[in-house]
């Protein structure tokens, strides 16, 4: 399969899990099982070669995104602790040559964090134009403390997070 046929496909079966209308969206409408058509244990085949398929494609992407110079990419990992991010990243990125990639994972925040607006350590690592940054977390958890801690500064935590986000498009990492 050429890897234009590739992308389109791995579009359609993202798809369902887009989110375009974040106003509208309720994480209680969406089921954690779901495995779209890769649902019995015959199936497994059919998704471990779909998987191969998708690393080979991702290699020669890396190679145009790094031969380009002109983006970066980030991939951002945002789940519960054991909900299988490792294994994703492992999984996924298999194929792609390290040289060009940098997983980061956010912890507690160290002492210097702490020195920093809570955005300060998610932003120095952001990739290189031309490479791929990946992040095991990241500071969209920050934005879960404000909402179950009211007395954190919920306004500008969001303002900050979105006029972070507009300034990654803006340096073209997307």
């Amino acid at each position: 399969m050429k890897t234009k046929e590739i992308i389109k496909r791995a579009r359609e079966v993202a798809e369902p899990f887009r989110i375009s209308k974040g106003k509208d969206f309720r994480l209680k409408d969406v089921d954690p099982d779901d495995t779209l058509e890769f649902t019995k244990e015959a199936d497994k085949p059919r998704a471990k070669e779909a998987l191969v398929t998708g690393v080979a494609a991702l290699a020669e992407l890396q190679d145009k995104l790094y031969a380009q110079d002109k983006w970066a990419l980030l991939l951002i990992f945002q789940a519960m602790d054991a909900a299988g991010k490792d294994g994703a990243i492992k999984h996924v990125m298999s194929g792609i040559n390290p040289q060009g990639c940098q997983v980061y994972s956010f912890k507690s925040p160290s002492s210097e964090d702490l020195d920093h607006d809570y955005l300060w350590r998610c932003m120095k690592c952001l990739p290189n134009r031309g490479h791929i940054g990946i992040f095991n977390r990241s500071y969209y958890e920050e934005l879960l403390v404000v909402r179950v801690h009211p007395e954190a500064n919920f306004f500008s935590t969001f303002q900050k997070r979105n006029r972070s986000d507009g300034s990654l498009i803006g340096s073209k990492t997307h």
